[in-house]
């Protein structure tokens, strides 16, 4: 037999070398059966610290069961390998340590250089002289313990039919708890037949009375002889269809086979299927056949070879994407792209994109439209939530209930092989009990290793290659690293208040009073009435709290309509910024950067969260005390190091930025950031921080209309931060005119769209002098004496920061 045919069971190989030893004292573990032990001598403790679940160990009994130190005269010449299978604390000094019999082997060699003992072994393999016997004597044994079980004995569970004979016996004699000796006898022997009669012959002198083993006796000689006549007629019947040509299987899974045969399946897979085929054929009525059948029902199921006729005109591609989406040139730029190459290269190979955005932007629907536009059907995976690894990639089928994973359903739905998979949610997914889903993602998101993907369920490749996969996410920060570098990310910004209209008007609208069975002809949207539900009744980067009040404004119109239509058929009805509160009540956004900012001390700045950008207000206050700085707001540990950094950097350039240095011993600062209950991290509120402090400690006030983000050094340098489009569609939300940005995220402009761009001034800054020359308010009169390099020129300010960025 070859090194890789040398198998334990479950799959594990034959140790070659030494294997960490447990002794047992007057115990023994048989193969296929699982026990725990408690551990307490210095070695065994040392054993169960060394090793890991999934480990191959030994377990042999002692001869000698007090023996503290046993040498290899103390050990049984046979014991069993194992696999850890848990580990735990029971007291102080002893543990417990599960174990699952994989095979038998013989002791050759005692090492005990290290701290626990170790042990190489002769794997003895099962063996079977008569097969057929050992299958009639275990279903013997089967009736056997039936019987002693209606008689009330109790030997626990009897192992199902279709069960290996050897396994049977040695599970049978586990339960038995037998003497050491009569145990080690069992495990020595390798032959199934032997420790089956060995088995039955323990049993019987188990009988209470010597009636119960007269009966026994008489039921196995009973059942021999059934079995084997039983065995006899099956022969037969087979011969007989072997001589008519029907050996498929019977007439019952000829629709099967048909579909297997028109299944175009690989080679590889069709050798799979022919070896079920020939067990289904004895195994047809048992709860074996069973599995069997749904397996291959499975395997006809999928689309080993089918593919979708994807639209190739790029021309209607756009023009189908267009339709569904406005906006979002980046993505459609990158499908045209992908289809393009297809077209060109005639390569059918998939692709990954990850649709990185906040909530509201349209990720999911895109994903349709994308389907729709490429001719291929879309099968949405759902992993919000998702903590089993085996959800992807299946069970195995020795589990009761076994199905594939989800990525296998998918392709059965789609019933195509290049279809679109939309995998949404994916940094919702969780890590439980069962394993890591991310982790099960890297194979089926990686184009080098999907075409070769295994379902645990299938235990054959299946080719994902063609698959365009498409995730969605609100953030990149729950992913793990190898998870994000196997996505092609696209980031999908907010929504301006023009394009937002747009979206009403050509797509929101026009649902809504589908929905709602109102004709189109009675209700109409004014400019007005769109841009004050936008600034007035949302804060969002995306459109779907829009949606919402769009509906909200449609169930009163079709309220009123119901009521009124009658009396008047040519109704018409027109929404517009007079009016607008009386379908949505009282305005629930107030433009206040103006009036937080009014006094010197406060801040406005710029934050990147996962559902958009934001702004927020730094304040700033001084009181009597002794030099010291308080801190409030729910501030993360990097925002709170950029407190203290910029109060460092203001004591020691005090001279330059005008204060009086003395004065700030003499009393204590303090910071906070509203909105106390929220979160709030990240690095780039440091500029802000540090122009709050100044704005205080020099009487000077932030302007009103500026807004400001990136982080600061204790020398005073700018630097670059992450999120520039979100925050600065935030800022054009709320109103701000003027933009203070570090010089290095220049480059990040290409991503904003132009028409919030003409709206807005950018200054970009690489220094903190740079930053309060265009952050605050004219020097006044009384300080142009003391003004001087950091505090040079006048310009207007505001900036904060929320959140984490």
């Amino acid at each position: 037999m070859s090194q890789q045919e040398r198998k334990l069971r479950g799959g594990a190989p034959v140790p070659e070398s030494f294997v960490p030893l447990l002794p047992l004292r007057a115990a023994i573990l048989f193969p296929g059966t699982s026990q725990v032990f408690s551990v307490g001598r210095p070695r065994s403790v040392a054993l169960v610290h060394g090793v890991h679940v999934g480990d191959v160990v030994a377990v042999v009994a002692q001869r000698s069961g007090r023996t503290s130190e046993p040498r290899l005269k103390d050990l049984h010449e046979y014991g069993t390998y194992a696999r850890v299978v848990q580990t735990s604390r029971a007291g102080d000094n002893t543990y417990r340590i599960g174990l699952e019999g994989l095979g038998r082997f013989r002791l050759q060699e005692l090492d005990g250089s290290l701290p626990y003992l170790r042990v190489r072994g002769e794997w003895l393999e099962e063996t079977a002289r008569d097969p057929r016997e050992a299958g009639l004597l275990a279903e013997a044994l089967r009736e056997q313990l039936t019987s002693i079980q209606k008689s009330g004995g109790a030997l626990g569970e009897i192992p199902e039919r279709g069960t290996d004979p050897g396994l049977l016996a040695d599970v049978i004699a586990a339960g038995l708890e037998l003497e050491l000796e009569p145990s080690v006898q069992l495990l020595a022997s390798t032959d199934a037949s032997d420790r089956l009669r060995k088995v039955v012959e323990l049993l019987g002198e188990r009988a209470t009375t010597a009636k119960l083993r007269d009966e026994i006796n008489k039921d196995v000689r009973e059942q021999f002889g059934k079995q084997q006549r039983e065995a006899i007629l099956r022969e037969q019947l087979r011969a007989i269809k072997k001589q008519l040509g029907d050996d498929g299987g019977g007439a019952e899974f000829d629709a099967l086979r048909q579909k297997l045969d028109e299944a175009e399946l690989p080679e590889d897979v069709r050798t799979i299927v022919e070896r079920e085929f020939k067990r289904l054929d004895s195994a047809k009525q048992g709860p074996e056949g069973h599995v069997i059948r749904t397996y291959l029902e499975w395997i006809a199921d999928l689309p080993w070879s089918k593919r979708a006729e994807a639209n190739v005109e790029i021309d209607k591609i756009a023009e189908q994407l267009d339709a569904d989406h406005f906006g979002l040139d980046d993505v459609k730029k990158r499908i045209l792209e992908h289809m393009a190459v297809c077209n060109l290269s005639g390569n059918p190979r998939g692709t990954i994109l990850a649709l990185v955005g906040p909530p509201g932007v349209g990720k999911t629907s895109l994903g349709q439209s994308i389907a729709d536009a490429t001719g291929r059907p879309l099968v949405r995976i759902a992993l919000g939530g998702v903590r089993d690894e085996a959800e992807i990639r299946g069970h195995r089928r020795t589990y009761v209930g076994a199905l594939p994973g989800r990525v296998i359903h998918a392709l059965r739905k789609a019933k195509v092989k290049n279809p679109v998979v939309l995998l949404d949610e994916i940094d919702k997914l969780g890590t439980g009990w069962g394993g890591s889903p991310e982790a099960a993602l890297l194979e089926v998101l990686d184009p080098e290793q999907n075409k070769n993907f295994t379902d645990h369920y299938l235990e054959t490749p299946f080719d994902l290659s063609e698959v365009m996969f498409i995730a969605t996410a609100n953030t990149l920060e729950t992913l793990s690293a190898p998870l994000r570098d196997r996505l092609e990310i696209v980031e999908l910004g907010g929504y301006t208040e023009a394009e937002k209209v747009q979206i009403a008007r050509k797509h929101l609208i026009p649902k809504r009073l589908r929905d709602s069975g109102v004709p189109e002809d009675v209700l109409a949207f004014g400019e007005s009435a769109l841009s004050s539900i936008i600034a007035d009744y949302t804060r969002e980067a995306g459109v779907r709290q829009l949606d919402r009040e769009i509906m909200r404004v449609t169930r009163r119109v079709a309220l009123e309509y119901s009521k009124r239509r009658v009396k008047e058929p040519e109704l018409h009805i027109e929404v517009d910024a007079n009016n607008v509160t009386e379908y949505l009540g009282k305005r629930r956004f107030f433009a206040e950067v103006a009036e937080r900012t009014a006094v010197p001390g406060v801040a406005t700045g710029l934050a990147w969260t996962p559902v958009g950008g934001d702004i927020l207000f730094i304040e700033t206050t001084q009181m009597p005390g002794k030099g010291q700085l308080e801190i409030t707001g729910k501030l993360g540990d990097v925002m709170k190091e950029s407190a203290r950094a910029a109060l460092s950097y203001v004591r020691s350039h005090s001279r330059e930025l005008g204060i009086d240095s003395t004065r700030l011993d003499k009393s204590d600062l303090h910071i906070h950031v509203p909105a106390g209950a929220v979160p709030k991290d990240g690095p780039s509120a440091g500029v802000t921080i540090f122009t709050a402090f100044t704005s205080l400690l020099t009487g000077r006030r932030v302007r009103s209309d500026t807004a400001m983000t990136g982080e600061c050094t204790l020398r005073g340098r700018v630097l670059p931060v992450g999120g520039i489009k979100a925050k600065v569609l935030a800022a054009h939300r709320a109103g701000i005119r003027r933009v203070v940005l570090p010089e290095k995220n220049q480059r990040d402009l290409d991503e904003i769209p132009q028409v919030v761009l003409r709206d807005l001034e950018v200054i970009f800054a690489s220094d903190m002098s740079e930053v309060l020359a265009a952050a605050l308010e004219p020097i006044a009169d009384s300080l142009e004496g003391t003004s001087g390099g950091l505090l040079g020129g006048g310009s207007k300010g505001d900036s904060v920061e929320h959140l984490s960025d």
